[in-house]
């Protein structure tokens, strides 16, 4: 059985992880953890929103209004990069110590927060109206394929998590190539601007980062009826969050591509 979604590994539910007493997984349990998380996201995003966003006045000049956005994305700019360092890190340590994830996700969520406070605000002030769009798409192809799997539209096969797995690793090579393409000032031509195969580009990705949320719905029902320890329902929802964080960017960059064209 296999999950493309780095955190939710299969090998969480090996031999050494048996349970042998007190409270199991449940899905009520992880969907609880889930909300608690998102919570936290949203509280933090919005902190960082309200401040990077500037106060416009009536009768404020554009160059008032663009010197004032400077200041204030100047001011969060620290925080941004702070919550990115320290998601990453948070991120890896609940990966190798899962029953700290009680602890670790909650941490991870607030940093993750930040980050996206502060890009979507940044997405916001270039395209008016954006992060509604995305904020909407995001959820609303949560509750979608939350739907199909559990009406069982999509059923999740061995083969189904193959092809995920694939596509997953293989969008993540282009990224950590790109990445590494940029400290030489190359940039790859289908990942950046707005042409028609820069959109399609980032269709694809919007598409198996969407189809890695049914992986992770599976990865927690599955966790439930083997009877994993309480904490996993944490470590659950933390890969999930993993997820959405990933879907929603995605959805913000691919708006962006296309608003940019009109």
């Amino acid at each position: 059985m296999r999950t493309s979604n780095p955190v939710l590994k299969d090998d969480v539910f090996a031999p050494q992880d048996a349970f042998t007493g007190g409270a199991v997984m449940t899905v009520q349990g992880a969907t609880n953890k889930c909300l608690i998380l998102l919570g936290l996201l949203v509280a933090a995003a919005v902190w960082i929103w309200s401040r990077a966003i500037p106060q416009v006045v009536p009768g404020m000049s554009m160059e008032e209004i663009a010197a004032k956005a400077a200041g204030s994305i100047a001011a969060v700019t620290p925080f941004m990069i702070g919550g990115g360092i320290l998601g990453f890190i948070l991120a890896m340590v609940t990966v190798f110590k899962r029953e700290w994830a009680g602890y670790t996700a909650p941490l991870y969520a607030v940093c993750e927060g930040l980050v996206l406070g502060g890009i979507s605000a940044l997405f916001e002030m270039r395209y008016p109206g954006i992060v509604t769009q995305a904020v909407a798409l995001t959820f609303g192809t949560l509750f979608c394929l939350l739907m199909a799997y559990k009406t069982r539209i999509i059923r999740v096969t061995e083969k189904f998590r193959l092809g995920v797995f694939v596509a997953t690793a293989a969008i993540g090579l282009v990224y950590l190539v790109s990445w590494i393409l940029s400290f030489f000032h190359v940039q790859v031509p289908f990942m950046v601007g707005s042409s028609l195969v820069s959109i399609g580009f980032s269709l694809f990705v919007v598409g198996i980062a969407s189809l890695n949320l049914v992986l992770d719905f599976d990865f927690i029902e599955r966790g439930a009826e083997s009877n994993a320890p309480k904490y996993m329902e944490w470590y659950g929802a933390f890969g999930l969050m993993v997820t959405l964080v990933w879907l929603y960017i995605e959805i913000l960059q691919l708006l962006a591509k296309l608003r940019s064209r009109d």
